[in-house]
């Protein structure tokens, strides 16, 4: 309920504050609609709290975890996480009418939960059922729903409002939340899942958050670019015929999907 409450005081905020003024000249607004980041003042100012966030907690967080944990345990939290994931998923491909995903989706929890041992380990990934995409947000685009313009949400990262919507829902509407409450530790458990969540994501992309930040002359709007490529591609997945994108945030939207099979591959999500 907390988080809930925090994530919607942000967005009133957001839309509370004053938005960013269009240029006059023809190419730099051009830019700004590409953009749709009218709330670019405000969403810097968040963006540089989430950047002294990452600087004193989530980067050294995740340089001891990659350090203390190897990386086959690395992949089976990873996993195992993952596997958490799948019935929220498999509920998203059902309301998108995406019901081949579903299938999948349902084999791979039941596989990985069973042979994978819990999902420590993604068995079905192994025997040609590779993981699918699936939330709120997507199931919004997918009804008609517009994205709104670009929000970068404290803690959370870049956003819309849309998927700021559908995040929340998310929160709630997760069978695995349901099923935690019936022991005495709820929240402990969706408080200690979402930041191992946080910890593994931040330690699979040290390196490459590192190089982007070196090589930017904005860091902010290369961030803000990635994103919107990468939405952009999960949002193509709704699509019939598309192929899958890069499950990691930070990988390359363009890049050929690894190729799946029985051959030994390395979960990246």
């Amino acid at each position: 309920m907390k988080r809930g409450l925090l994530l919607f005081a942000a967005c009133a905020g957001l839309l509370a504050s004053g938005c960013a003024t269009a240029p006059r000249d023809p190419a730099a607004l051009a830019e700004f609609k590409a953009n749709n980041d009218p709330l670019e003042p405000l969403n810097r100012r968040v963006f540089d709290f989430n950047s002294f966030l990452d600087r004193v907690f989530w980067k050294p967080a995740a340089k001891a975890y990659r350090s203390a944990i190897p990386d086959v345990g690395r992949t089976a939290v990873r996993s195992f996480l993952a596997n958490l994931n799948e019935p929220l998923i498999f509920g998203n491909d059902v309301l998108q009418g995406r019901l081949g995903s579903a299938r999948i989706t349902l084999e791979r929890l039941v596989i990985n939960t069973t042979v994978g041992i819990g999902g420590l380990h993604d068995v079905a990934k192994h025997n040609r059922l590779p993981h699918q995409t699936g939330d709120f947000g997507q199931t919004l685009h997918v009804w008609g729903f517009g994205e709104g313009p670009y929000l970068v949400i404290p803690v959370t990262g870049p956003s819309n409002p849309r998927d700021l919507v559908g995040f929340v829902v998310s929160i709630y509407g997760d069978p695995v939340r349901y099923v935690t409450n019936t022991t005495n530790y709820p929240e402990s458990f969706s408080i200690g899942r979402t930041f191992l969540s946080g910890i593994d994501e931040r330690a699979q992309n040290l390196d490459t958050l590192d190089e982007l930040q070196r090589e930017s002359v904005d860091y902010y709007a290369a961030l803000r670019s990635l994103f919107r490529q990468k939405r952009a591609g999960e949002l193509e997945i709704t699509n019939p015929g598309r192929t899958p994108q890069p499950e990691n945030f930070y990988d390359d939207p363009g890049a050929a999907p690894a190729p799946s099979g029985n051959a030994a591959q390395t979960v990246t999500h």
